[in-house]
C-alpha cells in the first residue's frame, strides 16, 4: 500500500515533537511518508547570531526537526544537538548550526543544505523552510507598539493583535507546494501561535495551497497558554487567530487534549500565570470543525504532547484523508 503522505507545518519543539512520533511509522515498513515545513523567523540564541554573522537562515529549528527524524539517535544525532558550553565565538552555538551554516555557505542555498544534512543523519522524510527569504517577524500589540524581532515578540506582555512578515512578499519552495498538493493530512502545530504556527501561513501562497489540496487539515492545539502571546485564548481562540492570519478558514479538524495537568504541574507554571487551554467544544462545532479529543500529556514535570499519542491520531487522521481523497477522485470520474 502507498505510504500515507503527511505534511506537518510549525516550528520550534511542538513541530519536532509530532515528527519524533511520527519517524517510527515512516521506517521499514513505511507507512507514512512525512515532510515538516519549518518557520524561519528565529532571531535569538545561536540561531540567532549566526543570522547576523553570515546572513543565513536561522538553523535551529531544522535542525531539531531534522534530529527529530534521524533513523539513528546515536553519536551523530547527539553530536547535531551538543551546544558549546565554553570558548570565545563559540559558547551557546550548537555544532549542528554551526553545520548548517558551513554548508550553507559551500553549496549557496540553505535548503540544499538542509537536504544534504538530512541525508547525512538518515532522517526518515523531507524537511523546507517554509520561505528561503531572510524574514523578520514584526507583531502589532494591542496597545498599539510596534515590535520586531521573534525574540523581542516572546518576551512581550501586552497582547498580540497582529503578526507579519518583513518583507510582505515571500514565496514558499514549490517543493513544498507539491508535498501540499498530495497530502493526505496537513497539520499545524502544536507550537508558539504567534512565533511558530502562524508565521507559515504569512508565507504567500501556501494558504491558498492548502485550500486547494484535498488533504484532511488539522491543528494540533497548545496545551497551555503562552506568556505574552496567548494568556486567556480558548482552542477556539487559536484557530481563530490562524484563519484571520490566513485569510480564511484553513482547518476540517482540531485535536484537542483531555487530561488535566497535575497540581505539581500548576505550580510550576503559576508563576508565568499560565494555564491550560479551556476546549470550547461549542464554538468549535459553531466553526464547523471536528474536534478530536485525547489524552494528549506526557508524563514528566513538563507540560508537553506525548508523541506517540499525537502521531498515531495523526496517523488516523491521514488514513482519513486518504479516503476523502479516494471518494473525492472516484465521483469526479463518474
Amino acid at each position: 500500500m502507498e505510504p500515507l503522505r503527511i505534511v506537518a507545518i510549525g516550528g520550534g519543539t511542538g513541530l519536532s515533537t509530532l515528527l519524533h512520533g511520527l519517524k517510527r511509522f515512516a521506517q521499514h515498513p513505511r507507512e507514512a511518508e512525512i515532510t515538516a515545513v519549518v518557520t524561519v523567523t528565529d532571531d535569538g540564541g545561536s540561531s540567532g547570531r549566526l543570522r547576523r554573522d553570515f546572513d543565513v537562515l536561522p538553523p535551529g529549528d531544522i535542525r531539531n526537526c531534522m534530529v527529530a527524524l534521524s533513523e539513528d539517535e546515536g553519536l551523530l544525532s547527539q553530536l547535531f544537538q551538543y551546544r558549546f558550553a565554553e570558548g570565545r565565538g563559540l559558547k551557546g552555538h550548537s555544532f549542528g548550526n554551526l553545520f548548517l551554516t558551513a554548508l550553507t555557505n559551500l553549496t549557496g542555498d540553505f535548503a540544499q543544505a538542509v537536504k544534504l544534512s538530512s541525508e547525512i543523519l538518515a532522517s526518515l522524510g523531507r524537511i523546507y523552510p517554509a520561505t528561503e527569504a531572510n524574514v523578520t517577524l514584526e507583531a502589532e500589540l494591542e496597545n498599539g507598539r510596534i515590535v520586531r524581532g521573534e525574540s523581542k515578540i516572546s518576551k512581550s506582555r501586552s497582547r498580540i493583535k497582529a503578526i507579519r512578515l518583513c518583507p510582505r512578499h515571500c514565496e514558499p519552495l514549490p517543493e513544498t507546494l507539491e508535498a501540499i498538493h498530495r497530502a493526505d493530512l496537513i497539520t499545524f502545530g502544536p507550537g508558539s501561535l504567534f512565533t511558530s504556527v502562524i508565521p507559515n501561513v504569512l508565507v504567500q501562497g501556501i494558504p491558498s495551497a492548502i485550500r486547494r489540496s484535498r488533504a484532511l487539515k488539522a491543528y494540533f492545539v497548545n496545551l497551555m497558554w503562552q506568556p505574552g502571546e496567548t494568556i486567556g485564548f480558548r482552542a477556539s481562540d487559536h484557530v481563530a487567530a490562524i484563519h484571520r492570519h490566513a485569510g480564511g478558514p484553513l482547518f476540517d479538524t482540531v485535536v484537542v487534549n483531555t487530561r488535566s495537568i497535575s497540581a505539581r504541574q500548576r505550580r510550576k507554571y503559576a508563576a508565568e500565570e499560565a494555564q491550560s487551554v479551556l476546549n470550547d467544544d461549542d464554538r468549535l462545532d459553531a466553526m464547523g470543525l471536528q474536534v478530536v479529543a485525547a489524552d494528549l500529556l506526557a508524563d514528566g514535570e513538563i507540560v508537553r504532547h506525548d508523541s506517540r499519542v499525537a502521531a498515531e491520531i495523526a496517523m488516523d487522521l491521514a488514513r482519513r484523508g486518504r479516503a476523502m481523497r479516494k471518494k473525492v477522485r472516484i465521483l469526479g470520474e463518474q
